[in-house]
């Protein structure tokens, strides 16, 4: 019997790999999860709060798996593929995803994070 020899890369490789189909499983389940609520609402005459609960189930599914793809991301840079021209595009995908989920953020809750704990006056 042969034992196959697993090096850091590969492991680290089935890592990022498990963090990518985390971040995907979020955004698809919390989606779905999302909309059969939406279903449920309407079925139950909420009609009035159906629409702003299937946005913030939706925003809120994309939050997470945003946050976890990035993960994925750091990881892979950090691990496996250690050139510069890694290092910017990593930064350049964070900076993307962390303006999206900013901008969620605010769409969501209606106010900067640093103003929610004022309870969003002034």
């Amino acid at each position: 019997m042969v034992l196959a020899m697993v090096t850091f890369a590969d492991a680290m490789a089935k890592v990022v790999r498990g963090f990518e189909v985390a971040g995907v499983a979020v955004l698809v389940i919390g989606s779905v999860w999302a909309f059969v609520r939406l279903v449920m609402d309407v079925a139950g005459g909420r009609r009035d709060t159906a629409y702003e609960n299937v946005r913030m189930g939706v925003g809120r599914a994309i939050l997470l798996g945003l946050e976890i793809l990035i993960i994925a991301d750091i990881v892979r840079t950090i691990t496996i593929d250690t050139t510069i021209q890694s290092a910017v595009t990593l930064g350049i995908i964070v900076l993307v995803r962390t303006f999206l989920s900013f901008s969620l953020e605010i769409e969501l809750e209606g106010v900067v994070p640093w103003r929610r704990r004022a309870g969003g006056s002034e």
